[in-house]
């Protein structure tokens, strides 16, 4: 593609999202904005297309449920050792170079994954090396992303930019899901990973455009330890910033496996390959729909709304374990997407609206390190723990881990008298 076509596709992408979202003219008159979603909408599209494709590469290479685990487990465990370092380095240098340097890289290695695959020359130990390197680079750009919004637009927009770019995002995985499980089928998993590889491409075009200020820190910068426990003080003076920390880690551990390793066996087994794509497709048709809603439902305690959705989340575990219908299926997918969506952008807006901007990047590693600490360990204990105890019994106990946890958070004070400031 050359530089005017991929020129050509950021503005008409741009001028879609323009066009698309009149009634959030206030955040789209940025152009930094603009380029920001158009960059992560483009590789939200093919990331949502990798998990398909991969967990059926590792399937049809003769892996078992406990191989499936530990490969999707190598990207989960890489990303956790290294988020922390990303959130330092957000807070030191340019997040915008952050983010350009990881999908410029990331876009190499899942080309060199996508050949090795369509080349025949892939192994599952030799997936698992890769996807431990995407997660390295994931985790190195994640902080300084979620972070940026607050770059991009003046403070009185920050709650509909927040909104306005998950429903982006969300709105390519509704597309990638579903347009993964036809890729597969259609034409392997190797050749739709290698649509993962464009868009991270086109991604490092958009981020390189970017021109938000970038205030070094005067004086003598502390060590990384030290801006590490900076961080960490920061986390654990707000209760319900360290508490629903800490309900994440409940809700990864359980809910990676049920996702990254039991649902493709169970669906696909049970109603076909293409039908999890779908599933999956569902899942964010719920966070699309949760977007929606946060467009303009602003609840003043947004946080003790979303925490209570969240507890939705158990409905797709439990769909996958009481019935082999697709529509249920769907449905459970449906309300557990459209729960954490509504959870995931009102805590957002929480972390944004009260986190000083010189520690917002250490942060947001905590929450991503925090959040799925445990996620790793989940996946590779669920492959032989859900073959032990049954596929569709471990899927239960998954959802009465996720719903009851939920519920349990909305106990603390802090949790429900947190109140958005716009």
């Amino acid at each position: 593609m050359t530089n005017n076509s991929l020129a050509n596709y950021i503005a008409g992408v741009t001028d879609l999202i323009a066009a698309a979202r009149r009634g959030n003219r206030g955040s789209l008159r940025s152009r930094d904005f603009r380029l920001l979603v158009t960059g992560t909408t483009t590789s939200s599209l093919g990331n949502a297309i990798t998990p398909v494709a991969l967990a059926f590469a590792v399937l049809d290479l003769g892996g078992t449920a406990a191989q499936l685990g530990l490969v999707v487990a190598a990207f989960a465990l890489a990303e956790v050792v290294t988020v922390l370092f990303g959130g330092v380095l957000g807070d030191r240098v340019p997040r915008q170079l952050m983010m350009e340097g990881s999908a410029a890289a990331s876009a190499v290695t899942q080309a060199l994954m996508a050949a090795l695959l369509v080349g025949g020359w892939a192994t599952i130990p030799l997936l698992g090396v890769i996807g431990a390197v995407n997660g390295c680079l994931s985790a190195l750009s994640g902080p300084s992303s979620q972070a940026m919004t607050r770059l991009t637009v003046p403070p009185e927009h920050l709650a509909s930019a927040v909104a306005l770019r998950r429903l982006l995002q969300t709105s390519a995985g509704v597309v990638g899901f579903s347009l993964g499980g036809i890729l597969v089928a259609a034409v392997g998993p190797g050749w739709a990973i290698a649509v993962d590889a464009t868009t991270y491409g086109l991604a490092a075009l958009c981020f390189s455009l970017l021109r938000v200020p970038h205030t070094r820190p005067e004086g003598v910068r502390p060590s990384l330890l030290a801006d590490l426990g900076e961080g960490a003080r920061e986390v654990l003076r707000h209760t319900w910033l360290w508490l629903l920390i800490g309900q994440a880690l409940l809700y990864h551990l359980f809910y990676g496996g049920a996702q990254g390793v039991v649902g493709p066996i169970v669906v696909g087994d049970g109603i076909g390959r293409s039908a999890w794509g779908l599933a999956l497709g569902a899942l964010t048709a719920g966070f699309f729909v949760g977007g929606l809603v946060c467009l303009r439902w602003r609840p003043v305690r947004g946080l003790y709304v979303g925490t209570a959705m969240l507890s939705l989340t158990a409905a797709f575990p439990l769909a996958m374990a009481i019935s082999d219908q697709l529509w249920v299926v769907l449905l459970g997918a449906f309300l557990h997407g459209f729960g954490l969506e509504v959870f995931s952008i009102n805590w957002d807006l929480s972390i944004q609206q009260n986190v000083p901007e010189d520690r917002l990047s250490r942060v947001y590693s905590f929450d991503i390190v925090g959040s799925f600490v445990a996620r790793p360990l989940g996946l590779a204990l669920t492959g032989p723990v859900a073959e032990a105890v049954g596929l569709d019994r471990w899927l239960v106990v998954v959802g009465v881990v996720m719903g009851g946890s939920s519920l349990l958070a909305l106990l603390s004070p802090d949790v429900r008298g947190l109140r958005r400031q716009a």
